[in-house]
């Protein structure tokens, strides 16, 4: 490694937030499998592309079919798969860009590994914190019925633990209230802290 220096572009990521009209974050949105992390990011995601915002979408599943398709599901490969996704949410921040990502990400040491990598405000978890029992009911892959049989080793919130965070920037319960209401609260959030402007969120409206 002692040969590899690191390329300071002329165009940097302060001139690709000016062009595209606001402040590049990474939101991190972790929580047990089923408590609706993909949804809800999915559904600020569809919210910030249509008042114009540019964004990007990491979903776990999805980084799997490419970018961690070697990758098994034992801790060593599970901190790798994160380990790359916090290394290409970068990339995307420095392009400008407000990155969302829905990682279970079930430990605190993976988190705050990624948030390490970021300039103080750049980083914004998301402790999407519907109760097991909910995420249960509503198991949208059969996962937990598959875990409870045993038939899945070391599963999050029954075999394996998850560790919440103990001062995430936003929690949201996705059973309480409805998903427009706990979009608009991350709406408000992102404004509050500047990283979008007010004047253009008329669409929202």
């Amino acid at each position: 490694m002692s040969n590899i220096v690191w390329h300071q572009h002329s165009v940097d990521q302060a001139a690709r937030a000016r062009l595209k009209g606001q402040n590049p974050v990474l939101l991190w949105f972790t929580g047990l499998s089923g408590a609706g992390k993909s949804t809800l990011a999915g559904a600020l995601e569809r919210a910030l592309f249509e008042a114009g915002f540019h964004t990007y979408l990491l979903d776990g599943d999805n980084v799997r079919h490419g970018l961690c398709k070697d990758l098994g599901f034992s801790v060593a490969d599970r901190d790798e798969n994160l380990r790359r996704v916090g290394e290409v949410a970068k990339l995307m921040v420095d392009a400008g860009l407000v990155v969302l990502s829905a990682f279970i990400s079930p430990t605190r040491e993976e988190r705050d590994s990624i948030r390490a990598r970021f300039p103080e405000g750049q980083f914004i978890e998301v402790h999407v914190s519907t109760p097991l029992s909910v995420c249960e009911l509503r198991d949208p892959k059969g996962l937990y019925v598959k875990a409870r049989k045993g038939e899945i080793a070391h599963f999050t919130g029954i075999s394996s633990p998850y560790e919440a965070p103990l001062s995430a920037e936003l929690t949201i319960d996705t059973s309480k209230g409805d998903l427009a209401s706990q979009v608009h609260a991350l709406i408000d959030y992102l404004t509050a802290i500047d990283v979008i402007s007010s004047n253009r969120l008329a669409s929202l409206a």
